[in-house]
C-alpha cells in the first residue's frame, strides 16, 4: 500500500466541525507514520480509511472544593475501517472504537459543559484530544499489518 485515501469522516452528533479536526489529525498523523502518499479521495487509491463519529459525550469528573467541574471524562464512540482496494479486502476496523480520556477544561460559571461548547472552546484539550485520537487510529491500523 503506497496511496492511502482518507476522506472527510462522517459526522453523526451535533458538534460542528468535529468531523473536519478529526479527519485533518489522522492525516496528519498518517502522513508523519510512513511512506504513504495521502489524499482526501476514496477512488483512485490503494487503501481508504473512512469513519464515522457516533457519539460524543462529556462527564465532569473531579470538582472543585466550590463544587465546580474541574475535570472532565471526555468520550468518542466511532466506527473506524480500513480496507485495501486493490484486493477488496478490510485489513482492519472497529465498529465500536470507543475513546475516552480525562481533561482539565475551564468551565462557564455554572460549571456545565457539553460537547458542543467543549469543542467551540478551540483549547489546548481540543487540540490534544485530536492528536491522541488520531494516535490512536493509526497506530492500531499499523500495528494490524
Amino acid at each position: 500500500i503506497r496511496t492511502v485515501g482518507i476522506p472527510m469522516f462522517e459526522n453523526t452528533t451535533s458538534v460542528f466541525e468535529i468531523e473536519r479536526r478529526l479527519t485533518q489529525e489522522v492525516v496528519t498523523e498518517f502522513i508523519g507514520r510512513g511512506p504513504y502518499s495521502v489524499s482526501s479521495a476514496d477512488t483512485g487509491v490503494d487503501a481508504v480509511l473512512l469513519g464515522t463519529i457516533n457519539e460524543i459525550t462529556i462527564q465532569p469528573a473531579t470538582f472543585t472544593a466550590g463544587q465546580q467541574a474541574s475535570q472532565y471524562v471526555f468520550t468518542l464512540r466511532a466506527t473506524i475501517e480500513f480496507r485495501d482496494l486493490t484486493t477488496d479486502e478490510t485489513l482492519w476496523e472497529n465498529p465500536m472504537l470507543i475513546f475516552s480520556d480525562t481533561y482539565e477544561v475551564a468551565s462557564g460559571s455554572s460549571g456545565g459543559l457539553d460537547a458542543s461548547t467543549f469543542f467551540g472552546q478551540q483549547s489546548n484539550a481540543v487540540e490534544r484530544l485530536t492528536q491522541d485520537f488520531a494516535e490512536t487510529v493509526v497506530s492500531s491500523i499499523l500495528e494490524a499489518f
